[in-house]
């Protein structure tokens, strides 16, 4: 597996942050749906990708990455999208917090 981080883009974009604390053995169904969201939010216009990263504690963060807050909109409307955060409130977090940047300058660095 080809472990890199989000390349650098052409500012600016924007990087939506969401961080969340899992519920300790709300699991269920999390994964399915989450693999459901990563194909989903794919097929949006302007979707330029995401990082994602979680301790052995449940924190977790997950950063997409989108060309505008069009983009942003599309994804935050889509119906499924929706019920699943409605069942991650009922089931799979304990908290979370989502922020929105605008990204004004990006660089980055690759040996070899």
């Amino acid at each position: 597996m080809d472990i890199k981080p989000f390349a650098a883009h052409e500012p600016p974009y924007y990087a939506v942050v969401f961080t969340s604390v899992r519920r300790e053995g709300g699991v269920g169904e999390y994964g399915e749906a989450a693999a459901r969201m990563e194909e989903l939010v794919k097929e949006v216009p302007g979707f330029l990708g995401y990082e994602s990263a979680r301790t052995p504690g449940g924190l977790g963060i997950t950063v997409g990455y989108f060309r505008d807050e069009e983009a942003i909109g599309v994804w935050q409307r889509n119906a499924e999208h929706r019920v699943v955060q409605q069942q991650g409130r009922e089931e799979w977090y304990d908290s979370y917090s989502v922020h929105v940047a605008k990204v004004e300058r990006s660089y980055g660095f690759e040996r070899g």
